[in-house]
């Protein structure tokens, strides 16, 4: 079938165009936040094809998937058409909500015309969709092609905005750790963090930014760290934390949101204690036959729950459900 949706999030995109259909990625001149296109950083297959607005009106679409509210009116003026009433729509939710937690109302509540899909269980759980119908499909991610060999005594975190998003990512916290081992941080918006750190206060140890860098090179780099940091308190659960645990790697993660469920205990160290994290990054910083074995059940774990055909089968079923209920 032909699926139109925006590229909104690289990962989860890119694990879901490696699917069987022909996937309609709107691209504008300015490639800005409704037009990005195809990515140009993760590697994509031939059959998801780019497509401008104005083409939109005249190709044949069998499916929406919507993921930011105002894409609802967007895909019916582009297409001329209305999502869920003259073509099937399902809206993915990526993300935790805001606000009043754990009441806040999502923005498709009490629909009748679409379908609301969450990433996590944790989203369907803390979201209040009231009378709108939703289902879960977890992640599955397109297998890294690197392998763990921490031969670096540092430890590796994945986050965009860091600066920005300060609490919400952990970067309050991460002089503590970068006080144990340097801290390499990779993602979008990293550049300016040491900087902002040291402003901060005592930036604690040496915290180094690398920008943006092209996925297989960013799995390479996080390859050789001796262990992940996942300190987000408050995401669905991040796609770089399943991506660092299928290369192999430990986790030392906060125990929140989606992440306690994710990793088991004989794959990392999971704790809300800041202290607890920090002596375990020590003892693996110290210990690499340690993390060697942690790293090795991680990816066991990973491959068994969160394997991309497994992630496909879903979405497969779930979308032809979609389209046929709505013929």
């Amino acid at each position: 079938m032909n699926v139109l949706l925006w590229h909104v999030h690289g990962s989860w995109t890119t694990s879901f165009v490696h699917g069987r259909h022909r996937y309609l990625v709107p691209v504008t001149a300015d490639r800005g936040p409704y037009g990005l296109g195809r990515a140009r950083t993760y590697d994509w297959p031939a059959h998801a094809v780019e497509v401008a607005p104005e083409e939109l009106r005249g190709t044949e679409v069998d499916l929406v998937v919507l993921q930011r509210p105002e894409e609802l009116e967007l895909a019916e003026r582009w297409l001329g058409r209305r999502p869920g009433r003259d073509l099937p729509a399902v809206y993915v939710e990526h993300n935790t909500p805001r606000g009043d937690v754990p009441n806040t109302r999502h923005p498709m509540a009490d629909r009748d015309d679409l379908l609301l899909t969450h990433v996590t269980h944790f989203n369907e759980l803390f979201w209040d969709s009231g009378g709108t119908r939703t289902a879960v499909v977890e992640h599955g991610i397109v297998p890294p092609r690197v392998e763990w060999t921490g031969d670096l005594d540092r430890l590796a975190v994945v986050t965009n905005e860091p600066v920005r998003r300060w609490r919400v990512t952990g970067t309050d916290l991460m002089p503590r750790f970068a006080a144990v081992a340097p801290l390499d941080v990779y993602g979008m918006g990293v550049a300016g963090l040491p900087e902002a750190l040291a402003i901060a206060g005592d930036p604690g140890g040496p915290v180094t930014g690398h920008e943006d860098l092209p996925q297989d090179r960013m799995h390479a780099e996080v390859a050789r760290r001796r262990a992940y940091l996942h300190l987000c308190r408050w995401t669905s659960l991040g796609l770089s934390l399943i991506e660092a645990m299928a290369i192999g790697m430990p986790v030392i993660a906060l125990a929140t949101t989606e992440a306690v469920d994710a990793v088991p205990p004989d794959a990392g160290v999971l704790s809300t204690r800041v202290d607890t994290l920090v002596e375990a990054a020590r003892w693996l910083a110290g210990d690499r036959e340690a993390a060697l074995r942690l790293g090795a059940r991680a990816r066991e774990v990973t491959k068994q729950r969160f394997g991309l055909d497994r992630f496909l089968a879903d979405w497969d079923r779930l979308l032809e459900e979609e389209t046929c209920g709505s013929r």
